[in-house]
């Protein structure tokens, strides 16, 4: 039976190149798992055991969630919520200098927050307020840069699909205490981009807008209200036992379908291609676990996740030296790898780690997370930054330079988040979900 280092160097050869030539990740991570299943399986056993791994990879009933929070945000994105959102947060912060990047940076929270997705927050936030802001004087790339960096912190609040996944990668954390864990992490995300605005905003100028008068600030909170409402209810829901995650992404698509036909926003036909959307969304996010968790049987039936680990704890015992390592490993492959396929395979690897220094799995699957949600805006891969500046009408190279500060201040705030664990406990703790 070849070695681990045979079995390693097969995937490490193989995937790379397939994912140069232009083959799909998910792809190139099934074909390079097979080429190592084939140096210790006879075709039939191959066969079978391939399939069993994906069978079992994707038989989780918390998994069902993902398709219907998907569909909650497509009906989000086309349901007239994000204009009031935008509506509100401008409300909420029109006395800060750069105002209508600032409005960007805390819509992105609430849209992400809500619909759970980053990309639909770049999207359908940007999209609706990138106009205005060209209209005002804002610097297309700098109002461009504030809106991708911000929209990954949905990603972080409650509810998220990415937090379903590492659950899931886990062995089973608790969805609950993961939502409850991401709060803070999240909204300090979201602060984290207010200051390279404000920096923005005062070099070119742009002055504060003033509150607004009182009767429109209310008039507007009202008619966010509904959708704001939704975090409450499905977070609610879930910490207080009334309803599973899984319950509870149902809930929000029948809650946000009927927010939206009062709106008067979407119509009957409209929801045929809603439906489509979230099949092509869904089929791609199961296909990637399914695949997944083919590579992380091999790796692990070939025992390289004790090898990695017994390597990292080997170079050093100093406990904050290897989480400056983990952390920069994870950056690494968030610049490489989607979210999914790197909690699926690298998160039973680092989380035996994390355990072993005292790090508690829920406050790990934060910190996993929020390097992945840099990774998203990081090119080459970069799902957010793709279409951020598509939204944008962009080039990369035009918005990657004012990108660059919020890069620096977001990798400073997640040292804050590594190495002061109550930022990420301390609600999970309260809510009796960590000890």
């Amino acid at each position: 039976m070849p070695n681990a280092a045979d079995i390693g160097l097969i995937m490490l050869i193989s995937i790379p190149i397939l994912l140069a030539i232009g083959v799909p990740i998910s792809i190139s991570m099934g074909i390079g798992s097979v080429l190592a299943m084939a140096t210790i399986f006879t075709f039939d056993r191959m066969a079978i055991t391939a399939a069993q791994r994906i069978f079992t990879g994707v038989n989780s009933f918390s998994l069902l969630a993902i398709p219907f929070f998907v569909l909650a945000g497509i009906i989000m994105t086309n349901g007239g919520i994000a204009r009031r959102l935008i509506n509100f947060a401008k409300a909420l912060i029109g006395f800060i200098p750069g105002a209508l990047m600032q409005t960007n940076i805390v819509a992105n929270m609430l849209f992400g927050s809500i619909s759970g997705s980053g990309v639909a927050a770049a999207a359908a936030i940007g999209g609706a307020i990138g106009p205005q802001q060209t209209a005002d004087g804002y610097d297309p790339a700098a109002a461009a840069a504030a809106n991708i960096a911000s929209a990954p912190s949905g990603m972080l609040i409650p509810p998220s699909n990415t937090f379903i996944i590492y659950s899931l990668a886990s062995g089973g954390t608790s969805v609950a205490a993961l939502f409850l864990a991401g709060y803070i992490p999240g909204i300090l995300w979201g602060l984290a981009c207010i200051i390279p605005a404000l920096l923005y905003a005062r070099r070119a100028g742009h002055r504060a807008q003033g509150m607004g008068r009182f009767k429109e600030n209310f008039r507007v909170t009202m008619e966010a209200l509904p959708a704001l409402f939704l975090i409450v209810l499905i977070v609610g829901g879930i910490i207080s036992g009334i309803f599973t995650p899984t319950e509870a992404s149902c809930i929000a698509v029948i809650y946000v379908l009927v927010l939206s036909f009062a709106y008067r926003t979407i119509t009957v036909q409209m929801i045929p291609g809603f439906l489509l959307d979230t099949a092509k969304t869904t089929g791609m996010i199961i296909f990637m676990i399914g695949i997944s968790a083919v590579m992380g049987w091999i790796m692990a039936y070939a025992k390289i996740p004790n090898i990695i680990a017994t390597s990292l704890l080997g170079f050093t015992d100093d406990p904050i030296l290897i989480m400056v390592m983990m952390n920069a490993i994870m950056l690494l492959l968030g610049c490489v790898m989607d979210p999914t396929p790197a909690i699926l395979i690298f998160a039973p690897i680092f989380l035996p780690i994390a355990i072993s220094l005292g790090i508690d799995p829920v406050h790990f699957g934060v910190i996993m997370v929020f390097n992945l949600c840099i990774g998203t805006i990081t090119p080459p891969v970069g799902p957010i930054l793709f279409v951020g500046c598509r939204i944008a009408k962009l080039r990369i190279e035009e918005v990657f330079k004012p990108l660059l500060l919020y890069f620096l201040v977001l990798v400073a705030m997640l040292f804050v988040v590594t190495f002061i664990p109550a930022l990420s406990l301390a609600l999970p703790q309260a809510a009796g979900f960590v000890r």
